[in-house]
């Protein structure tokens, strides 16, 4: 093949009608979609951006959350401490009242328990009584006789 002006010529018409065609159909498309694509992208990284914020913003909230569960939770603790000592110190208290009751009943029962015992040595004392004073009376009137029997009385007591 020969170079010569016509097929150098027919060469640069047809790379002159390729290149407008490609300028003219092919050309629009493709910016299209590279422009289609460009938007594409930045429309993404702007999303990505406000998630970003918005992930910060809700870690932020996240953060606050806890701590006023925090403080809620040491608060509760607290009322549950104080009513723990309230009710600590209300037994204690019930406690005391219900010992000083049994106490005080518990004497009560030993006061009558002395005094039914003086009541039962008041009639066994008077009982011996009667009868030394019946045995004194029975037999005769005798100093070592009355020394005797008031020895046995004193025994006895």
């Amino acid at each position: 093949m020969d170079i010569n002006i016509g097929t150098l010529a027919g060469q640069t018409i047809a790379m002159i009608v390729f290149v407008w065609f490609c300028m003219k159909f092919i050309w629009p498309p493709i910016m299209n979609a590279i422009e289609a694509r460009q938007t594409q992208i930045a429309d993404g990284l702007a999303a990505a951006e406000r998630g970003q914020h918005s992930l910060e913003k809700a870690q932020a909230e996240a953060d606050e959350i806890i701590a006023n569960a925090k403080k809620q939770a040491t608060g509760i603790l607290d009322q549950a401490h104080s009513r723990a000592n309230e009710i600590v110190a209300e037994g204690k208290a019930d406690g005391a009242k219900e010992r000083d009751k049994q106490l005080a009943a518990g004497r009560s029962e030993v006061e009558k328990e002395i005094s039914r015992a003086r009541e039962e040595l008041r009639g066994q004392v008077s009982a011996i009584a009667v009868a030394s004073a019946e045995k004194i009376l029975l037999r005769e009137i005798d100093p070592k006789a009355h020394e005797d029997i008031l020895s046995k009385l004193a025994a006895e007591l």
